[in-house]
């Protein structure tokens, strides 16, 4: 099990440089989980690759609706005040902090490629390109 960031799992859906390394960690552990907030995450990923017209409509829905299967299962509420004091003491966002905190909670890493996470949270975070191998 793993705690997968909005980016990954953007870098899996949508073409990227990143993409084969996302493919890489679905095939090393396919049991991906993300706090809640990771749809609405993707959605305003989504939403901006349709407004910059490099994404249709129905294709964005589709895309979402993929994800959601992915994570089906694997996603969860995470306690408000564990954020607080993570994204306090850290200086990371409390949205960021979500993944960190669920991470902390499952006792698993937490794979993304956002440097400040990976800079704070050293114990629980994991880049993408390590991960994948």
């Amino acid at each position: 099990m793993i705690v997968v960031d909005t980016n990954v799992v953007a870098y899996l859906l949508l073409d990227s440089e990143r993409t084969e390394q996302a493919e890489r960690a679905l095939s090393r552990d396919a049991e991906w989980t993300a706090p809640l907030l990771w749809r609405s995450e993707l959605r305003n990923v989504l939403a901006t690759q349709v407004r910059g017209g490099r994404l249709a409509i129905g294709a964005a829905r589709r895309l979402q609706a993929e994800a959601e299967r992915l994570l089906a299962g694997g996603e969860y509420a995470v306690a408000s005040a564990d954020v607080l004091e993570l994204a306090t003491a850290s200086g990371c966002s409390a949205y960021d902090c979500e993944f960190v905190a669920l991470a902390r909670d499952l006792a698993a890493p937490l794979v993304t490629v956002d440097r400040e996470l990976l800079a704070a949270f050293p114990d629980h975070a994991v880049p993408l390109e390590r991960f994948a191998g």
